[in-house]
């Protein structure tokens, strides 16, 4: 073979590792001047915010944080979330960006099952931390961020971010890592079958889907960003590392409202954001609307967008892209890709083409519906069920401390979803049901088994199922339904949820009766989701 000779062997002039790391050192160098972060009354450049992501790597690493180590951030939508996604894996180590809306046990969990050493949390949530620390029983450096837009809280920390950040050296040096294969997050699933499992994120397939990013969305250099969708969520769909790559503009909301979210888009001109359907109906059905100039592109996940929704949007001149994917592959990683053509149908047409999940992203190998019991595809007929299943650079290395777990989602070279699709004619896949009976509310995975269990504490339950109940607001909501061998109203099991559960989580409806059961006794939750569909759903198996 005359290309395997020892002239064309790789070295450090023409091999590098693929990783996000690089991302910043190229914004600060050819952009400091441009705007990077806008937060209220926080507006900082690229210089800054560089300088800013080195001292806390750096202080960091004066205090023993290295390759392999976990930091752990519990924080919205705030500049120090961003800072955390750019400047901790600068050092090797891995973010572990948690939920703040999980309940205190779960991130107790989390930080232990994780490793954590240090954790940063925003003081809206330190009751939360605070009790997290104390079941997990790890010895963690507390560092406590102050949010200038946040609602306050007490101080649980050794130190404030403000304060690390001075102990850091604005020069830090830092590199790529060693191999790009090296892990550079840690994302925990909903625990849909009891705890959450640790996914773990590599260097490459995070650089990946950053570029995915560009080239699926069309994206230009220098977008304002809107931040609706949560920092946390699967490293908000690596669009930390796409919008700086661009040298764009975060613009940072705590919580997304209707009015903020139109004075952002009339004031900063906001080119780009993403959220879940609840977020469009939040801006459809707002009762005070701003007018801004711009054309503006949303990409939007969890449950199919309604086609009334999406033409409603564009309408407004708001473009959507429709996505689909899991933590296990970095969020979206399935495209409603528009074709050319679609253009000339009505809206309403377009907008149901639109709903659909999609194909793979451009630099996703292969997404593909097959039978989850022979491995063969199935007829792109648009009928036949089959699960979803990836292959590419954007799928997870794998389970932390799961072995087990990994090799079953691991399955004759593909990852399998466990969500069950039909694909059409065109090669488009269309989500008809989701094997582990998630919940998607409002973009947030509920698990029904949860929900379940602190239905079961109840005395006077005997037999409970919960299935998803379609929303217009939330996109779905849990519904239970109860059999009993005592006395309880519906109203009583809703308080009696509420103590065990957060406030999204909760049911939102309570049908009593009979439920239906198959000979071996199992609920058949498929008859129970059709009774609270509208009939123009398709049935679903």
């Amino acid at each position: 073979m005359i290309y395997e000779g020892p002239e064309l062997a790789q070295n450090a002039a023409n091999h590098s590792a693929l990783s996000p790391v690089s991302i910043l050192k190229r914004v600060e160098r050819v952009h400091p001047e441009l705007p990077a972060q806008i937060h209220g009354r926080i507006q900082r450049n690229w210089g800054e915010v560089a300088e800013r992501c080195k001292r806390l790597a750096s202080a960091l690493a004066q205090r023993g944080i290295g390759k392999g180590d976990t930091v752990a951030l519990i924080a919205p939508n705030i500049p120090e979330a961003l800072e955390c996604a750019l400047a901790v894996p600068m050092l090797g180590a891995v973010l572990n960006a948690n939920n703040t809306r999980l309940d205190a046990s779960t991130i107790a969990y989390i930080l232990d099952h994780g490793n954590a050493g240090v954790l940063l949390v925003d003081t809206e949530f330190s009751e939360l931390a605070a009790e997290a620390v104390t079941q997990s029983g790890r010895d963690l450096l507390v560092i406590d961020i102050e949010d200038s837009e946040g609602l306050g809280g007490k101080k649980i920390g050794a130190l404030t971010y403000e304060a690390l950040l001075a102990e850091g050296d604005p020069n830090f040096t830092y590199s790529l890592p060693d191999n790009e294969w090296d892990a550079l997050a840690l994302n925990y699933t909903s625990g849909t079958t009891g705890r959450p499992k640790g996914v773990v994120y590599s260097h490459r397939g995070a650089w990946t889907n950053a570029v995915n990013n560009v080239i699926t969305w069309e994206m230009p250099h220098h977008p304002v960003y809107l931040w609706t969708l949560p920092l946390f969520h699967c490293n908000g769909w690596c669009f930390p590392w796409t919008i700086t790559m661009l040298a764009g503009t975060h613009v940072f909301l705590r919580a997304p409202q209707a009015n903020a979210i139109y004075n952002a888009f009339a004031d900063h001109g906001v080119t780009h954001l993403c959220g879940a359907p609840i977020i469009m109906s939040m801006i459809l059905d707002a009762e005070e609307k701003r007018s801004f100039p711009q054309k503006i592109k949303m990409m939007t996940a969890a449950a199919p967008p309604p086609a009334s929704v999406i033409a409603g949007m564009e309408a407004m001149g708001i473009s959507i892209t429709h996505v689909y994917g899991l933590t296990e592959v970095y969020g979206p990683a399935v495209v409603c890709a528009e074709k050319p053509s679609w253009a000339a149908l009505p809206s309403e047409d377009r907008a149901t083409l639109k709903a659909r999940q999609g194909v793979a992203y451009e630099l996703q190998e292969d997404v593909l519906v097959l039978n989850p019991d022979t491995g063969e595809q199935v007829p792109w007929d648009g009928e036949t069920l089959g699960e979803i299943v990836f292959r590419g650079n954007i799928v997870m290395k794998g389970y932390l401390k799961s072995p087990g777990e990994t090799a079953k989602a691991f399955k004759d070279g593909w990852f399998w979803s466990g969500d069950l699709a039909v694909q059409h004619s065109d090669g488009y896949i269309e989500i008809r049901d989701r094997s582990k009976d998630i919940i998607i509310s409002g973009g947030e995975n509920i698990s029904s088994i949860e929900v379940e269990k602190a239905l079961y504490s109840h005395p006077a339950v005997r037999l409970c199922a919960v299935v998803a109940m379609p929303d217009e607001k939330w996109g779905e909501v849990p519904c239970a339904f109860v059999e009993l061998s005592g006395k309880a109203t519906e109203d009583e099991l809703i308080a009696h949820a509420k103590t065990r559960l957060a406030r999204y989580q909760r049911p939102k409806k309570v049908i009593f009766g009979e439920l239906p059961k198959t000979t071996t006794g199992k609920i058949r939750k498929n008859e129970l989701r059709d009774l609270v569909r509208p009939k123009s759903t398709p049935t679903n198996i």
